[in-house]
């Protein structure tokens, strides 16, 4: 199963960008779906993820209260409002699903993976 990013690209700091991320039909609807994140020279690190049936969401300290991740679920797309940017935050973005309706912040445990976007934020 692939799944489908887009979203990214250019913006100055402190602007805003929002990040969808789609699997083929309603596939995700009630999975398990999340963000990840990987800049130059660095690990891939967890952003965002979204459950179903359980906790809401749970973010990474970097980003509360800047990024919101949603779902809808008739589109079976899961989106990422980012907004307050910061040069920090330039990356190219994951986003992530599970078999599982459990949310995670462990990108090991997710099964299916999007192709990334870039986000390049600049000051």
């Amino acid at each position: 199963v692939q799944l489908q990013a887009s979203g990214g690209g250019s913006v100055q700091a402190g602007g805003s960008l929002r990040l969808s991320c789609k699997g083929p039909g309603r596939t995700f609807s009630n999975n398990a779906m999340g963000w990840f994140r990987q800049a130059p020279g660095q690990e891939r690190e967890f952003v965002a993820a979204i459950g179903w049936g359980g906790p809401a969401a749970y973010y990474a300290d970097s980003v509360k209260g800047r990024f919101t991740i949603s779902r809808d679920v008739a589109k079976g797309t899961v989106y990422l409002q980012m907004n307050s940017l910061k040069t920090e935050d330039t990356a190219v973005y994951y986003c992530a699903g599970r078999r599982s309706a459990a949310i995670s912040m462990d990108a090991g445990v997710y099964n299916y993976w999007g192709q990334g976007t870039q986000v390049t934020v600049s000051s």
